[in-house]
This record gives structure tokens, C-alpha cells and sequence, in this order.
């Protein structure tokens, strides 16, 4: 691929010590790491709003993260593009033995596909095993810390769930927030901070199991809640400013109007912006 060998071109030049990007010359695996987090975000929140017309640009720019921790690697002889695309080609065939029958990339299927929940559990298996031999055998071992708190606290229920230690339904979890919720309050009452803080993060955990066992993922939920809250807080401010008014001196009441109307304004509204 023309586009491809022009992309690994650019980083290479980009890096040259002699005539590269200052700023680039600066970077190493860790200095990326934000701009790379950033991206992905970017790319999710295009993806989200259905900006498909921008979707190009945020994933050649996610592509650039990829292919810039592949110059350094390079670089440092630790690996280059080709080993990482091929890292990734062995590994989805081997968790896809539905798929490749052979374990090679050209074998073929022969017989119907098993069930969805054949797979998922194939792939279970296989990834623990992948753990084992990187001596990470806990079933939580390589869920990675640096996950937002949301998906982190996602995926570690649902990798426990796999072994059966899981809520029955959304019933028993809706009985677990209530109970988190009680606890909180008793917490609040008594003024104590820590307990505030531990109750309030159980009460976070409890709701994110709810967001699973309803098949809905948390992250995305509040993000779709955050701006619902920016277009009413920003249709607020918009009639303020048409009565030429400010927040200073509105009282309490008089703020709860503006954002019940606001609601009523945007409540046709879709989640893209």
C-alpha cells in the first residue's frame, strides 16, 4: 500500500536527527502517551456525535499514534510496524479459531459457525491462557490500570462474572444501589469524609454493574449525560444573555426555572451536537 509506505516515510522524516521536527525529536514512548489518549477520545466522541463527515481525519490521526510508537520502537531495535501488524494478525487468528480452523491466516471454516456464546467463551479461554504464559495468570491481572475508572470498574465485573461471581440480574443490583445509596446517607449524617468517600465509590461501582447488567455501557452514558447537561446549561445561558442577564443574583428558584425550560427546549434534542 502507496498511502502506507508514505505514512512510515513521513515518521522516519519527521524523526531524522539532522533535519526531523524539533518537537518530534523530543518525544519517547511515555511523552505520547496523553496525545495518544486524547486521540482516542476524539476519535470516540466523533464516532458518537455521527461526524462522519471528520471520522477520516481522527483515524489517521489514532493511525499516527500507532505508527509514531512504531518509529521508536524501531529505532530502539525493539520492534518495527511490520512486527506489530504481524503480532496482531497471530494473535486475532489464535482467538478466532472459529475462523481459522488451522491456526493459519488462509484456513477455512467447513462446518456452520458455533454459537455466540461458544465463541465468547473460546475467547475467555484463550486469553487466559495468553495470561498464564506471560506469568499474569489472576483473572484480573491485566486489566490495565490506566483505564478511565468507568470502563476499568466495567471490565473487571464482567471478568469475574465469567468464573459465575455475578448479581443474578439487574433486580438484585438495583437492590445493591439502593443499599450503597443507605449507606452513603448514614455516612453523610454522621459527617465522617473517609466513609463519604468509600461509600460514594461503592455507590459508583454499583452503578456501573447496573449499567452491564443492562447491557449499557457507563462510559458512553455519561458522556451522552454530560452534554445533555452542556446544551441545556448553554440554552440557560443564551436566554440570559437575550434578556441581557447574568447567574450573579438568581436565586435558587429562579435557576430551577430557567433549566426547566431549557429542558423543554432541547428535549427533541438527539445526543450529536
Amino acid at each position: 500500500m502507496k498511502s502506507l509506505e508514505n505514512l512510515l516515510y513521513l515518521m522516519t522524516r519527521l524523526r531524522d536527527p539532522q533535519s526531523g521536527c524539533p518537537w518530534d525529536l523530543q518525544q519517547d514512548f511515555k511523552s505520547i502517551v496523553p496525545h495518544t489518549l486524547e486521540e482516542c477520545y476524539e476519535l470516540a466522541d466523533t464516532i458518537e456525535r455521527e461526524d462522519f463527515s471528520h471520522l477520516r481525519e481522527e483515524l489517521g490521526d489514532v493511525l499516527f499514534q500507532v505508527v509514531f510508537y512504531c518509529q521508536l520502537g524501531q529505532e530502539q531495535e525493539l520492534f518495527g510496524f511490520d512486527q506489530v501488524a504481524q503480532t496482531l494478525v497471530d494473535k486475532l487468528v489464535r482467538r478466532h479459531p472459529h475462523v481459522f480452523p488451522d491456526g493459519t491466516l488462509r484456513g477455512k471454516v467447513a462446518d456452520a459457525s458455533p454459537s455466540e456464546a461458544t465463541i465468547v467463551e473460546n475467547w475467555e479461554r484463550i486469553k487466559q491462557r495468553e495470561r498464564e504464559e506471560k506469568a499474569r495468570p489472576g483473572l484480573l491481572a491485566d486489566i490495565p490500570l490506566a483505564l478511565p475508572a468507568l470502563t476499568r470498574a466495567r471490565k473487571l465485573q464482567k471478568r469475574a462474572s465469567r468464573v459465575g461471581f455475578d448479581w443474578s440480574g439487574a433486580a438484585a443490583v438495583m437492590d445493591k444501589v439502593r443499599e450503597e445509596t443507605d449507606e452513603l446517607q448514614e455516612d453523610i449524617e454522621r459527617g465522617n469524609p473517609r466513609g463519604i468517600e468509600e461509600e460514594l465509590g461503592d455507590l459508583l461501582f454499583s452503578v456501573v454493574n447496573l449499567a452491564r447488567h443492562l447491557k449499557v455501557d457507563p462510559e458512553t452514558a455519561l458522556r451522552q449525560a454530560n452534554r445533555k447537561f452542556e446544551r441545556r446549561f448553554s440554552s440557560m445561558e443564551a436566554e440570559l444573555a437575550a434578556a441581557s442577564r447574568s447567574f450573579d443574583g438568581l436565586t435558587e428558584e429562579q435557576m430551577n426555572r430557567l433549566w426547566e425550560a431549557a429542558k423543554g427546549r432541547t428535549a427533541g434534542d438527539s445526543n450529536r451536537e
